[in-house]
């Protein structure tokens, strides 16, 4: 399976009112250090179209992925509708990720290694 298809998986298990950044869904894919590689996959919709690109932020909090969205405060708009409180700074919106990070556990990670493996198999 390749990592964009990865990417996507991990991407709809980020849970409403939560944001994950970019390194962390890279490390989730079994692909640490490819962080620049999940923007990509989000931003040319290589992850799938249904995918909820608005709850990945970058490793300060900082929402960077206006580019991918129809309007440039569309991710911020998205975020708060889910009840997470975004803040203006002078680096750009921002979200506390000691609040809003999710904080994923070894069973989360042993959850998306199987459906990596469900996706391989019905491929």
């Amino acid at each position: 399976m390749n990592i964009y298809r990865r990417i996507g998986i991990v991407c709809r298990s980020i849970p409403a009112g939560k944001v994950a950044t970019y390194g962390q869904v890279a490390l989730l894919c079994g692909k640490p250090g490819n962080s620049r590689q999940v923007g990509y996959g989000l931003r040319e919709g290589l992850a799938g179209k249904d995918v909820p690109a608005y709850r990945v932020v970058n490793a300060r909090g900082i929402l960077s992925g206006a580019s991918h969205f129809e309007t440039h405060d569309m991710q911020r708009a998205l975020l708060e509708a889910e009840g997470v409180r975004v803040l203006q700074t002078e680096e750009g919106w921002r979200v506390d990720l000691r609040t809003y990070r999710w904080e994923n556990t070894m069973e989360d990670a042993v959850y998306l290694a199987g459906l990596f493996e469900q996706a391989e198999e019905s491929v």
